[in-house]
């Protein structure tokens, strides 16, 4: 789909701080996409490699929380879990058997990522793995009935909701901290998403959702933003759901009229 489509937008005040602002892309999270990561639907980022899914490049992690969360997850994760466990459980994170690595992040600067392995994250089961093919770290989550968000690096676990957080002067002179939350399309990469071969948050074939994004990133909406903030946003989401909605994700529009023609042919 396109790049560039109408979208709605809700902005009210966080009912647990009068001094935050949070403006939500309804058109995105009204939306039905969902992860089809493992499924035909998901054709990789990179060409040839479509079993890599999103998990070519790695994860860069953004601070030293989001470090110490990881390690945490690693502790957790053994070899039935983990393909490459004896290739990425060594002591040191950092050494030649760890499972980080020091690269250039997206501006340029020295940053911290997780290693790669044969040309894709090392935390990646590859298809074959008794375990199944996939994230480590998520699935090693889910069999243990944890949100996968608290082990996972925060880049894998918010994507692809992008948050961006401004400091805001009102004409007033006031300032306040100002949250949006919106879909993390090609341009979320810099220059390099065009090239992506293919991505999920613009493809029909990723919006064929049971639930609606708010819905289905509830728990991650709610580490984003709180929980009463969540239930002010869901809230509003389901309003407009009553209300009918006014800008509805091409992607998801197109993936509807898919389905509808499919069962049009079926019934003849």
């Amino acid at each position: 789909m396109p790049l560039d489509f109408p979208r709605e937008w809700y902005e009210f005040v966080d009912p647990d701080d009068d001094e935050h602002l949070i403006s939500a892309d309804l058109t995105w999270l009204l939306s039905r996409w969902n992860c089809v990561f493992g499924t035909p639907a998901c054709h990789g980022i990179v060409a040839g490699r479509q079993s890599d899914g999103c998990c070519t490049h790695g994860a860069y992690l953004t601070d030293d929380d989001d470090r110490e969360k990881l390690a945490a997850g690693v502790a957790l994760l053994t070899r039935d879990d983990w393909e490459l466990f004896d290739r990425g459980s060594g002591p040191d994170p950092l050494g030649d058997d760890g499972y980080l690595e020091e690269a250039e992040d997206l501006e340029g600067e020295p940053s911290l990522k997780t290693r790669l392995h044969d040309g894709a994250c090392i935390f990646l089961n590859r298809p074959g793995f008794p375990a199944g093919q996939g994230c480590a770290l998520h699935s090693m989550a889910l069999r243990r009935g944890i949100e996968p968000l608290t082990v996972k690096p925060e880049v894998c676990w918010q994507l692809p909701m992008r948050r961006e957080q401004d400091w805001v002067t009102r004409p007033d002179g006031s300032e306040i901290l100002k949250t949006t939350l919106t879909e993390f399309d090609r341009r979320g990469w810099g220059e390099g998403g065009h090239d992506l071969d293919w991505y999920c948050s613009g493809s029909p074939e990723a919006h064929t959702g049971a639930k609606q994004v708010f819905e289905s990133y509830r728990p991650e909406l709610i580490e984003l933003i709180g929980e009463a903030a969540y239930e002010v946003l869901a809230a509003a989401c389901r309003r407009r759901n009553d209300l009918g909605l006014v800008a509805v994700h091409p992607a998801t529009a197109a993936a509807t009229s898919r389905r509808s023609t499919d069962i049009k042919y079926e019934q003849l």
